[in-house]
């Protein structure tokens, strides 16, 4: 594999049949930043903004060969990890990281859709703090997914820092703590490294359109790596992508609506 950033993404995620969260929203997101986004998919989703009322699970095999198809062929200058939905996928896609040595992964603990559907099984929890955390270049969690990986209670910016210092000691590289479900008149997400913390701070928008944030939020990390943007930048890159892309969402949909991810093709 060549060493000259591409701006190529390996999405290993799930398929969101409402296009605002999920593999969907991965493909638009790094496309809108300029990179190239290939897929491995590990379920799929019958969704709408309303919610998730079907999952299917793709079989372990078919998921490891999407992901291998890729690396052996296009190759990837970043990883994004979303849904896996089971321990036995946990294992499944830790190993593609694996066969990928060396490539940034971006991961995103997803959990629970924004209607309130799990997409992670109870038992799968120990397999993601075992298995994907020590292989995150970044890992992304909200307030709720932090709590969960790490036991503690997560309901404040302190909090969040406690729990990103938790995650940091269990073996990932980086992390950007989430602060959207942080009670406050303003949003405060946190990046932790080994080396310090860099805040992103702004105006909480006052929405139902949210969406695939978290999706988001991580295919744009992700996409910002491939290209070879430093940590700080691509972390800053990305959120600078989502809160514009969830100020002009399109107002689709009843409930919780998708954001803009083709905005910065307009600009």
């Amino acid at each position: 594999m060549s060493h000259a950033h591409k701006g190529r993404v390996l999405v290993i995620a799930g398929s969101d049949s409402g296009g605002g969260a999920g593999i969907q929203a991965d493909i638009k997101t790094i496309t809108a930043l300029g990179g190239y986004a290939a897929t491995a998919i590990t379920a799929v989703t019958v969704q709408n903004t309303l919610g998730v009322t079907g999952v299917y699970p793709i079989p372990l095999e078919v998921i490891a060969a999407q992901a291998r198809a890729v690396l052996d062929d296009i190759g990837a200058d970043a990883i994004k990890t979303g849904m896996l939905g089971d321990a036995a996928v946990v294992e499944t896609v830790a190993q593609a990281l694996d066969y990928a040595a060396g490539v940034p992964a971006v991961v995103d603990p997803v959990m629970v859709a924004k209607g309130g559907a799990p997409l992670l099984a109870e038992a799968a929890i120990g397999a993601v703090k075992s298995l994907m955390i020590p292989r995150a270049t970044l890992l992304t969690p909200n307030a709720p997914e932090a709590g969960v990986l790490t036991g503690l209670v997560v309901e404040t910016t302190d909090d969040l820092r406690r729990a990103g210092e938790a995650l940091l000691a269990l073996g990932a590289h980086a992390v950007l703590m989430k602060g959207g479900h942080v009670a406050g008149e303003r949003v405060v997400d946190v990046l932790m490294t080994a080396a310090g913390e860099t805040t992103f701070e702004g105006e909480r928008i006052e929405t139902r359109h949210t969406h695939g944030t978290g999706c988001t939020l991580a295919s744009a990390c992700a996409a910002g790596l491939a290209k070879g943007l430093k940590l700080e930048e691509a972390v800053a890159q990305a959120w600078n992508y989502v809160h514009e892309a969830m100020l002009r969402a399109p107002g689709f949909g009843a409930g919780h609506g998708p954001l803009d991810h083709g905005w910065t093709l307009r600009t």
